[in-house]
């Protein structure tokens, strides 16, 4: 018997949790970082802020920044061989380094 499903947003719970020492809400830096078109940004999500989230198979991207949308950015990255658009909120976003980011 196969076990049901109980929906996507269960297992983005699981895979996106702060340990407990980073629980609560981001520092405002964060929120207030300001990017520029052409900026390169690692999309890592925040799961303490609901609002803006991407799809979590793009948590741990690289993107690029196309332009402002409001209090959002529209970032540009690919997945596979195709490029995707992705409309995402600045507390979901980090500049970027040449190392893996730590989620």
């Amino acid at each position: 018997m196969v076990k049901r499903s109980h929906g996507l947003k269960v297992a983005t719970r699981r895979m996106l949790t702060k340990s407990p020492r980073e629980r609560g809400l981001a520092p405002l830096g964060k929120l207030l970082r300001m990017y520029n078109e052409g900026d390169r940004v690692d999309i890592i999500i925040d799961p303490s802020i609901p609002g803006g989230q991407p799809h979590r198979r793009f948590h741990g991207h690289v993107g690029v920044i196309q332009r402002r949308r409001g209090h959002a950015y529209e970032v540009e990255t690919s997945l596979g061989k195709k490029r995707k658009l992705l409309i995402v909120r600045p507390e979901h976003l980090r500049p970027y380094t040449s190392s893996p980011p730590s989620a």
